[in-house]
């Protein structure tokens, strides 16, 4: 598809070792064995394993409880993913290359689509993100006692917090590389864009988890069944509408830093604050209250966001570990081998946010559920 291989990505691509001219068809197969480095049959391994789980376990929470929640969470990131991603890998197609030139590129992995633009662990990333984050808030109960925008402010924060772990890492050990003088992904916050560090890690599953509580969730605490019909138009409309949402949210800095890419930074670090502060006193006092008996215990429970939640820091923490010897070694933000390092210090702060709200969910008292309330207990495994 050598005609899509617009300048900006063939560079990008030339930069990341492969060629975009040689990347083949719909999808292609590759040797894990012999990708740029070791970090990114790993990575992979580890988000596709989790988002095929989070499927399985939705599924079955929905044959066991009948409650589709995680299921149209899962899909509904998925149907966002397919909006939002396919004109940013080919703005020509799109008839939008004069307003957006490529804005990154990934490297290839041992299974990509889409002409080498689209790696397969990027689409299991989405709904796996989606479904930690959000049901690390359901488990503490946040929907039910704040409602769905407080409740979806919250799912934004623990996203985030777990989505920078992995986005000040990629950059330094080549998972893509994003185009530095592309004034979209200005101001830059180390190797990162704002753009992607606001909307990307908070705003966009904020917008997905207030679609998907709002027109499912809700409706299954207080036990509604919906019909497999309901559930398919929901889903399409809550891709639909957090990918509006998603260009809505981050309005303010895209109005008011038209003119300046300063004063876009730091109006997207402003409502970031802002929202991280709403959530983080929320988490906390729903805790505190929690584990003094104020507030009444969740009957909400899920085993595997809890384990691979768990399991996903466990692993990023041996890969950042891996990283810091280079890290350490870089000149001016760059390693010997020329790739841009992430901010150490936020990332240990997204670790902390994502630790403690990890370790919250184990430390909470539960609910007995009762015979009248089938939908408040999680899937169990199968078996």
């Amino acid at each position: 598809m050598a005609e899509h291989c617009s300048t900006t990505f063939a560079e990008l691509a030339h930069e990341l070792g492969f060629s975009c001219e040689e990347a083949g068809g719909l999808v292609e197969f590759r040797n894990p064995f012999a990708l740029e480095n070791w970090t990114l049959p790993v990575l992979e391994l580890t988000i596709v394993v989790g988002a095929i789980l989070a499927l399985w376990f939705a599924i079955v929470r929905l044959r066991r409880h009948g409650d589709p929640t995680n299921l149209v969470l899962w899909f509904g990131a998925c149907a966002y993913l397919f909006i939002i991603e396919p004109p940013l890998y080919f703005p020509a197609a799109f008839g939008i290359e004069e307003h957006i030139d490529t804005m990154f590129a990934h490297n290839v992995f041992t299974v990509d689509f889409l002409w080498g633009r689209l790696p397969i662990y990027i689409i299991a990333i989405y709904p796996l993100m989606a479904t930690m984050a959000f049901g690390i808030v359901r488990i503490l109960g946040i929907f039910r006692r704040y409602g769905t925008l407080i409740g979806a402010t919250c799912v934004g924060f623990v996203h985030h917090a777990f989505y920078e772990i992995f986005d000040h890492l990629g950059p330094q050990l080549r998972w893509w590389e994003w185009t530095i003088d592309n004034p979209i992904n200005q101001p830059m916050f180390d190797s990162v864009p704002m753009g992607s560090v606001v909307v990307f890690a908070f705003l966009w599953p904020m917008s997905l988890a207030f679609c998907v509580q709002f027109f499912v969730g809700r409706h299954v605490d207080d036990g509604r069944h919906f019909s497999g019909v309901e559930l398919t138009w929901r889903t399409i409309v809550i891709g639909l509408l957090a990918s509006l949402g998603t260009f809505l949210l981050p309005l303010p800095a895209t109005v008011i830093g038209m003119s300046s890419t300063t004063v876009r930074g730091i109006v997207y670090a402003l409502e970031l604050a802002v929202l991280a502060v709403v959530a983080g006193v929320v988490m906390v006092r729903q805790w505190t209250e929690l584990r003094r008996g104020t507030a009444t215990p969740p009957q909400y429970e899920d085993p595997f966001v809890q384990r691979f939640a768990t399991l996903y820091l466990v692993v990023f923490a041996g890969l950042w570990i891996a990283s810091l010897p280079d890290f350490f070694a870089a000149v001016d933000g760059e390693t010997t081998n020329g790739d841009p390092t992430g901010n150490l210090w936020y990332t240990a702060a997204c670790f902390a946010v994502a630790i403690a709200s990890v370790v919250a969910t184990f430390t909470v008292p539960r609910a007995r559920p009762t015979p009248d309330t089938p939908v408040a207990t999680a899937a169990q495994v199968p078996g």
